[in-house]
């Protein structure tokens, strides 16, 4: 780093012309300067620069020394420039993790794509609804779809979901439509073991109001896939994002019940260790999933 500082500061003198005006060029004081070629002088056991009180001029061992040093210089600032905004091509292996369904059904679409834009990029994608540890298991970047993202690590917003409460158009027919989540409580639930707020499912009454209903689970699950068919074939009332069910809802498949009964929204993250120093790679893919997510499928209106 020193002897890049006194080189910086010999090239800025001699295209300045002057001590002081290569000082004001690379920031430094005159002082400072005058004794990093000094000391550069001394390191190389040659003089570079001729010093008059009017004038400065290269010596033969300065001219080729400054010729090489602003190359040098040059392809330095030039890797700095490529690597701080992200212009240099991302290279090098990509572990991702991802929840099960939602890296099925959302994600798996999209790593071709990603992988024909950056060819270097080799992807590792672990689907699973556990908590990793990106830290500790070697992660990169995780998806998680969560009310608040772990404060220790760097997220960005990707979308929303929001969960809703449906069943099948076989089973409202055999059991009747509840009307209110109280009601509920008659109904066989099929139930998300990861659900946040347990067996209680919250709701935001139609005047803003939160409210809770303990439901009774007839099928208890850890998979979303798993709650889908079951509500699917008619075993009771789920309540799923609609990441997952807004389709099923828009073909008929499954209906959706009290509508003015809000269930949450919840954000979808990249979530990465550190902002500091990201890795070029990484910087990419979380740009990619910002873009692809813009305008998620979930939520465009249609037949």
């Amino acid at each position: 780093m020193a002897s890049l500082l006194e080189m910086r500061s010999f090239v800025g003198v001699v295209e300045a012309g002057s001590f002081v005006g290569g000082a004001e060029a690379i920031g430094l004081s005159k002082q400072a300067v005058s004794r990093h070629i000094a000391e550069l002088e001394r390191r190389l056991g040659v003089r570079l620069l001729h010093r008059t009180t009017r004038r400065l001029s290269l010596t033969e061992d300065g001219q080729t020394f400054f010729a090489r040093a602003r190359e040098l210089i040059d392809e330095i600032d030039r890797l700095e420039a490529e690597v701080s905004s992200g212009s240099a091509e991302p290279t090098g292996l990509l572990r991702i993790n991802a929840p099960l369904t939602f890296g099925i059904l959302h994600l798996a679409p999209l790593w071709g794509r990603f992988a024909k834009l950056y060819p270097k990029v080799s992807l590792e994608v672990d689907l699973s609804d556990r908590l990793v540890d990106l830290i500790e298991e070697g992660y990169d970047v995780a998806v998680r779809i969560s009310g608040l993202p772990n404060s220790t690590l760097i997220s960005r917003k990707l979308a929303t979901t929001r969960l809703l409460l449906c069943a099948s158009p076989g089973y409202l027919k055999k059991n009747g439509h509840p009307a209110t989540p109280g009601e509920l409580k008659r109904h066989p639930m099929i139930s998300y073991a990861y659900l946040t707020t347990g067996e209680e499912w919250a709701f935001t009454n139609p005047d803003g109001a939160p409210l809770r209903v303990r439901t009774n689970s007839r099928l208890h699950t850890n998979n979303g896939d798993t709650c889908r068919a079951a509500a699917l074939d008619d075993q009771g009332v789920v309540f799923l994002p609609d990441f997952l069910v807004a389709d099923d809802i828009r073909q008929g498949r499954l209906v959706e019940l009290m509508p003015d009964f809000k269930g949450p929204e919840i954000g979808i993250y990249a979530v990465y260790p550190s902002r500091q120093y990201l890795p070029v790679k990484t910087r990419r893919l979380v740009d990619y999933l910002v873009s692809a997510f813009r305008s998620p499928i979930w939520q465009t209106r249609g037949p």
